[in-house]
C-alpha cells in the first residue's frame, strides 16, 4: 500500500471508531497551495449514523513547524504535539470558527476533521451582487476575536504564544525581495542602497505591540457556511497552524490586500473595514494605538507584505511552482500605493518601484 493509501486506511479506521455504523464511500484528492500537507475529502455513508456527509483528512507533512521558525530559532522549547492541535485546543476554547477535530494521530501524521465546505471567502465576494464590505466585515469580526479574546487569554500553553513576528522575521521575510523580486519588478535597479530602508521597515514593525494572530488571514483561508434561520453567513477559519504574536495590523494587511484582493476590496471599502475594526476595539474597552499610529502600523504592514510577496511570488516562478507571477503586478500596486503615502520614510525604495 503506497503512502496515501495508508492515510486513507486510516482514514476508515479513524470513521469507524467515531462513528460505529458509519464508513467511507469516496475519497479524493484536494488541491493544495504551497504547504507539505496534503488533502482528501472524505464522502462518508452515514448507514443511519449521525455522521456528517463528508470530512477532511489530513496528512501533517513532514515538518511540524515552518522553516522560518526553525532558521531564525524563534521558538525557546521544544514542542510536545503538532501545532494544529494545539492552536487548535485554544482557538476552540475562545469560541473562534475552526472545523471541529473529529480525530488524530500524530505519530502518523494524520487527522480527520470537519469539512467545513467549499464556498472561500473570495468565491464569495465574486459572486454577482455580493457584498464585499459586508462579507470583509464578517472577517473582521472573527478577526476582532481572535486578537482581543485570544490575546488576553492566550499564555504559554499555546505554542503561538511563544513566537513572535520579531523585525528579524520581518526582514528574513523580505530576502527574496533582495534576490529576485526587485529585479522582477524594476530591473537594473541597484539594490544596496535599499537595504537599509528594508531594515528600517523591520525595525519599525518590531516596535508595535504584538496579538495573538493568525498570520495566514487571507480569503483562501476563510470560508463562508449559511446557517439554517440566519439571514448572515458564518465565518469558518483554516490553516492556523502558524499562528504567533504579531502587530494587530498583520492580519489585517493581509486579508484586503494579499494577491489580488485589489480587485474587490477598494480602498474605500479597505478604509470601512479599519474603522469597523478600530470601532470593534472601543466597544471592548481595548487600549490600542492611537488613530494615527495604527494606520502608520497598517502602512507598514501593507508594505512589507507586497514586499515579500513580490519576492516570493518570482522565486516560485523560478522554482518552477507556476501561476503565482500574475499576482506579482497587485503586490506592486500595493507597495506603490503605500509608498505613496510614505515615499519620506522610504526615498530609495520610492525611487525603484514608482513609475
Amino acid at each position: 500500500m503506497d503512502d496515501s493509501g495508508a492515510m486513507q486506511a486510516w482514514a476508515a479506521a479513524a470513521i469507524a471508531r467515531r462513528w460505529p455504523r458509519a464508513g467511507v464511500d469516496q475519497i479524493a484528492a484536494l488541491r493544495g497551495d504551497l504547504s507539505t500537507r496534503r488533502f482528501w475529502r472524505v464522502a462518508i455513508a452515514t448507514r443511519g449514523e449521525p455522521a456528517p456527509p463528508t470530512a477532511i483528512l489530513v496528512d501533517l507533512g513532514p515538518d511540524d513547524l515552518p522553516r522560518y521558525v526553525r532558521v531564525l530559532n524563534l521558538l525557546p522549547s521544544p514542542i510536545t504535539e503538532p501545532p494544529w492541535i494545539n492552536v487548535h485546543r485554544f482557538l476552540e476554547s475562545i469560541g473562534s470558527p475552526v472545523p471541529a477535530l473529529y480525530g488524530a494521530d500524530p505519530a502518523r501524521r494524520a487527522m480527520l476533521v470537519e469539512d467545513v465546505g467549499q464556498l472561500s471567502l473570495l468565491d464569495a465576494v465574486r459572486r454577482p451582487g455580493a457584498d464585499a464590505a459586508d462579507l470583509f466585515r464578517l472577517a473582521a469580526s472573527e478577526l476582532l476575536r481572535i486578537h482581543v479574546d485570544g490575546t488576553a487569554r492566550i499564555d504559554s500553553r499555546c505554542v503561538a504564544h511563544e513566537i513572535s513576528y520579531t523585525g528579524r522575521l520581518f526582514e528574513w521575510e523580505l530576502k527574496e525581495f533582495g534576490e529576485v523580486g526587485l529585479e522582477a519588478v524594476a530591473p537594473g535597479a541597484d539594490y544596496s542602497p535599499i537595504a537599509p530602508e528594508i531594515a528600517t521597515l523591520a525595525a519599525r514593525l518590531d516596535r508595535f505591540p504584538r496579538v495573538l494572530s493568525h498570520r495566514d488571514y487571507h480569503r483562501e483561508n476563510l470560508y463562508l457556511q449559511n446557517l439554517p434561520n440566519q439571514n448572515r453567513p458564518r465565518i469558518r477559519i483554516i490553516d492556523f497552524q502558524d499562528a504567533l504574536m504579531a502587530p494587530a495590523a498583520q492580519d489585517l494587511a493581509v486579508l484586503m490586500t494579499t494577491r489580488d484582493t485589489d480587485e474587490v476590496v477598494t480602498p474605500a471599502i479597505e478604509r470601512r473595514i479599519l474603522d469597523f475594526y478600530c470601532a470593534g476595539l472601543a466597544r471592548r474597552g481595548v487600549q490600542a494605538l492611537d488613530a494615527t499610529e495604527f494606520m502608520n502600523s497598517y502602512r507598514l504592514c501593507v508594505l512589507q507584505h507586497a514586499l515579500k510577496m513580490i519576492g516570493r511570488f518570482e522565486m516560485f516562478e523560478r522554482n518552477g511552482k507556476t501561476g503565482y507571477r500574475p499576482f506579482i503586478p497587485h503586490a506592486l500596486a500595493q507597495a506603490r500605493r503605500m509608498l505613496g503615502e510614505m515615499r519620506a520614510d522610504f526615498p530609495e525604495l520610492t525611487a525603484a518601484l514608482m513609475p
